[in-house]
């Protein structure tokens, strides 16, 4: 099985399966980070072997993946308040900015406004509609009209803008 069948495969199947990780995990997000996991793992599995059935295999590694994750996420949380009394999480008093913290936050929020009004109007609805919103990169694609290559590639160069933001204001604290 060539790599270009995959990858003709997932594009074609990429829709169907982000909603079906999206039910299981409820959280487009996630769902997303889960698509692109089961994109490298099937990648590589190809590497190693044929495989015969190619969709019913990325369906499954998929489901897989999102059963793991939903199993990892339901250890933690049991971990994390098991181990400790329920009056004592009640008692845990929720740490209090200090106002240098809060102008802190304040600042970084004013450079990442001013970096992203910079953008251009596309990259700004990209970004709305992926972060605020929570589209898949597939329906910002249709909705815009582009490419999802061009979706992807924008919020990219989005999120190293918002990085670069934070790292400076970071250095200068």
């Amino acid at each position: 099985m060539s790599q270009s069948r995959f990858h003709h495969v997932f594009l074609a199947q990429r829709t169907p399966l982000l909603r079906t990780l999206e039910r299981m995990v409820s959280n487009p997000s996630t769902a997303e980070d889960l698509l692109q996991e089961t994109y490298l793992r099937v990648t590589r599995a190809l590497g190693e072997r044929t495989v015969e059935h190619l969709e019913p295999f990325v369906f499954q590694t998929a489901r897989n993946l999102a059963r793991d994750h939903l199993r990892a996420r339901r250890i933690q949380s049991r971990t994390l308040l098991d181990d400790v009394p329920l009056e004592v999480v009640h008692n845990v008093v929720a740490p209090q900015s200090s106002a240098e913290d809060a102008a802190h936050a304040q600042q970084l929020l004013e450079r990442l406004n001013v970096s992203l009004q910079a953008l251009s109007s596309r990259q700004q609805q990209i970004f709305i509609l992926s972060r605020l919103h929570g589209h898949s990169y597939q329906e910002i694609a249709e909705r815009l009209g582009v490419s999802l290559s061009t979706v992807q590639k924008e919020l990219k160069l989005i999120m190293a803008i918002c990085v670069g933001v934070a790292e400076r204001s970071h250095g200068e604290q």
